[in-house]
């Protein structure tokens, strides 16, 4: 099996993370998809190219396994992020629409669960903490960005069409106020687009778990509809150039401004 992770160390303060751009299915659990399953279609589809070189320097954390081995970005305990509310598992039983994706009987096990929470989550989530632990080391502060996209009609997970840009804070409780006023003004502002903060998506378990403003470190979600990159939101999925590009330029100045107040709240720290 190829590395579970791959990382790209920068310089930066800001570090983007991406648990579901993965398709790497190890052969005994690929085996155990169904049809449905085999069609990988929750894949967070080429996000990691979407934001290839947008931010010089910038460190990136990447899972290469996919999220129905196990999901890198819900919570190890298995507790809900949204309870109430259709959601995936930490070992998805169904995909986004509420269909089985595994084979009669092969449905994943609580020794299934053991066994990729040690050799998959745990391991990417080691890596990544090490990468902001490594920056907050050189700066005083690390702003974790996490980057995901999903299709932009759900019905078993949401009512009506997604915004495109979906930022999520875990209503403020993850990052500076700054942070957050920065993206969803830059967001609310790009032309052709609609965006929204903590609606159906609040920014999940990585989010969460890593965004601690009072100890530097600072955590932001943002969950693109596919619509906004893609060709089209279904089989095979295939990056749209020319609407990437056009995307690109607000999630560059996105991060462009999330570092900025970084440096600043360095230099606060500093002082």
């Amino acid at each position: 099996m190829s590395s579970i992770f791959q990382i790209t160390q920068g310089t930066s303060p800001v570090i983007l993370a991406f648990p579901h751009t993965g398709t790497d299915v190890p052969p005994p659990i690929w085996d155990r998809l169904n049809d449905n399953g085999k069609l990988l279609a929750d894949t967070d589809w080429h996000i990691h190219h979407l934001y290839d070189s947008l931010l010089p320097n910038v460190t990136t954390v990447r899972a290469t396994f996919h999220r129905y081995v196990i999901d890198a970005n819900r919570d190890p305990a298995g507790v809900s992020l949204y309870p109430g509310q259709n959601t995936t598992g930490l070992i998805p039983e169904t995909d986004f629409d509420g269909i089985s994706i595994w084979k009669a009987g092969q449905e994943p096990t609580e020794a299934d669960i053991a066994e990729r929470l040690s050799a998959f989550h745990a391991p990417y989530h080691a890596a990544l903490l090490a990468e902001i632990e490594r920056v907050k080391a050189i700066h005083g502060v690390a702003v974790l960005y996490d980057c995901h996209s999903i299709r932009g009609n759900i019905p078993y997970l949401f009512e009506g069409r997604l915004p495109d840009f979906n930022i999520g804070t875990d209503m403020g409780r993850t990052c500076d106020a700054a942070i957050e006023a920065a993206t969803v003004e830059i967001a609310a502002s790009a032309n052709g687009y609609t965006s929204i903060l903590n609606g159906r998506f609040k920014g999940g378990w990585t989010t969460r778990q890593y965004g601690k403003p009072e100890n530097g470190i600072h955590a932001i979600q943002m969950e693109l509809a596919q619509g906004s990159h893609l060709a089209t939101e279904a089989p095979p999925f295939a990056y749209d150039e020319e609407k990437a590009g056009r995307l690109r330029v607000h999630l560059k100045a996105i991060l462009e401004r999330i570092e900025q107040i970084a440096f600043q709240l360095k230099q606060k720290k500093g002082e």
